[in-house]
């Protein structure tokens, strides 16, 4: 297993321009590691974080990757037989919707905080649920002063909750999939590697660490990554998981995300179903490559 793993995890450390080899070759193992670890877990019951909000978008909303790697991650659960909820806050919350809608899932919970409102509500919730694992995908985290950066180094803690309390809260297990430096989960690389190879990367590195960090090129292969995972960890998962590894499922949830979420690309900045400036052709051939080997 260990070895099939790493051919997965070497597929999602494609740099798209980020300049991020660095940070995938110091992650290198984080996805064997968090698939252990869940697998390991008799009944596990799955938070999921995510939502990244882009108020200079066309529209101003959620951004594509993120969203659309959850509700892949819900179906997979879902599907294995793995009860999950999606945690965002509200300016994201349609988008989490639109994404768990395209992938025909309507009894997965989605709970939204107010903006800067205090996450104690939240955080009973997942308690009282029985979350025993946590994953934050491309959902962003706290730099070093507090703030909530994007890619660009902008601060944009008016349009977005700090999930970290929630993320590490407990007691629940912790994974972070993140493709850009700033994410819920990249406190667990050197502070220095992200400052001195990420632009704007000593801005906008978060500080909170997750027990299990996944990098990847694109924040949604991460998604595809830890499915296929899984789905090579645990034999009675493995068909339920690897049944929404599909194309033609992938393109309804960003088609839906992007029509009804509304969602727009974090790159681009534009009301299109690409995420990070990729269009559908270059996901699915990376889905296809990642069903290949599991």
């Amino acid at each position: 297993m260990e070895g099939l793993v790493a051919r997965i995890e070497a597929l999602i450390h494609e740099d798209v321009g980020r300049g991020i080899s660095v940070l995938c070759a110091a992650a290198r193992g984080g996805l064997f590691a968090a698939a252990s670890a869940i697998a390991a877990e008799a009944k596990p019951r799955i938070g999921i974080l995510t939502g990244f909000f882009v108020p200079a978008g066309t529209p101003p909303a959620a951004e594509t990757d993120g969203p659309a790697g959850a509700a892949l991650l819900a179906l997979g659960f879902s599907r294995a037989g793995l009860p999950c909820r999606v945690m965002t806050d509200a300016p994201c919350r349609s988008a989490c919707e639109a994404a768990l809608a395209g992938a025909g899932l309507t009894d997965v919970p989605v709970d939204a905080a107010p903006l800067g409102a205090p996450l104690d509500d939240a955080i009973a919730v997942w308690r009282d649920a029985g979350i025993n694992w946590a994953i934050a995908i491309e959902r962003c985290g706290r730099a070093a002063d507090g703030t909530l950066r994007n890619m660009r180094g902008e601060n944009i803690g008016a349009h977005a909750t700090p999930m970290d309390d929630l993320f590490t809260a407990g007691p629940w297990g912790t994974v972070g999939i993140g493709d850009g430096g700033n994410e819920i989960g990249m406190g667990a690389l050197p502070a220095r590697l992200i400052a001195d190879h990420v632009m704007h990367g000593a801005t906008i590195r978060c500080v909170t660490r997750a027990e299990h960090l996944i990098v990847a090129g694109v924040s949604h292969w991460g998604a595809y990554a830890l499915i296929a995972a899984l789905a090579a960890a645990r034999g009675e998962w493995r068909s339920g998981l690897l049944s929404c590894l599909d194309p033609a499922t992938d393109r309804a949830i960003i088609e839906a995300l992007v029509a009804h979420g509304p969602a727009v690309d974090g790159v681009t900045l534009q009301r299109t179903p690409t995420i990070d400036g990729l269009g559908m052709a270059a996901h699915r051939r990376k889905l296809l490559a990642i069903m290949a080997v599991v």
